[in-house]
C-alpha cells in the first residue's frame, strides 16, 4: 500500500486550486487530475522548491517560477489542439509592459493572432504584480492604478474580438 499523500500546504491547496481554473477544459473539475498537473509542474521545479524550503525568503520565486511553468504546459496544450488560439502576456516581461501604451501594442499583437480562431484564451499574468509589488506599500493610487489596468485590458479584449468568437480572458 503506498504512503498517504504529504498534508497539503496552504500555498500547494492554491496552486491546486489555479492549476484546477487554468486547465479547466482538460481536466473539466476533476481535482484528481489537476493533481497530477500539478504534480508534473512541481517536478520540474523541485530544486527550486527544495531551496523555498531552506530559504523561505525565496517563495515569491517560486511562485513566479510555478505560474511560468502553467503557462507554458498551458501553451503547449493549445498549440496541440486545432482550432484554438492560446496568447499570454507577461505584464512584468519589461518595466514599461503595465504601461497603458506598451500594454495596447503587446495586447493588440496577441488579438491579432487570436483572430482567426473561433475559441482562444488569452492569459495574462503579473498584472497585479505590476502595479501592487509585494515588496512595496498598496496605496490608494497604485490600486487604483491596477484597477484602471484590469478595466482597460477588458475593455480593450472586448473591443478588438471576434463578436462570434468564444475569447476567455484569463488573469493570474
Amino acid at each position: 500500500m503506498p504512503p498517504p499523500p504529504a498534508p497539503a500546504t496552504r500555498d500547494d491547496l492554491r496552486r491546486l486550486h489555479f492549476v484546477n481554473a487554468l486547465f479547466a477544459r482538460l481536466t473539466g473539475d476533476d481535482l484528481y487530475l489537476a493533481r497530477q498537473i500539478h504534480g508534473a509542474i512541481a517536478f520540474s521545479l523541485a530544486e527550486l522548491e527544495t531551496q523555498t524550503r531552506e530559504h523561505p525568503e525565496f517563495a515569491a520565486r517560486y511562485d513566479a517560477a510555478f505560474t511560468a511553468a502553467a503557462a507554458r504546459l498551458l501553451g503547449a496544450f493549445f498549440a496541440d489542439q486545432p482550432g484554438q488560439g492560446f496568447f499570454h502576456w507577461d505584464a512584468l516581461t519589461t518595466l514599461t509592459s503595465a504601461t497603458p501604451l506598451f500594454a495596447r501594442a503587446e495586447l493588440m499583437a496577441g488579438l491579432k493572432r487570436l483572430a482567426p480562431h473561433r475559441e482562444a484564451t488569452l492569459l495574462v499574468t503579473n498584472l497585479r504584480a505590476a502595479f501592487l509589488p509585494p515588496a512595496q506599500r498598496e496605496t490608494l493610487r497604485r490600486r487604483r492604478d491596477y484597477d484602471e489596468a484590469l478595466a482597460y485590458v477588458r475593455d480593450l479584449t472586448a473591443a478588438r474580438s471576434r463578436p462570434d468568437a468564444e475569447l476567455r480572458l484569463l488573469f493570474l
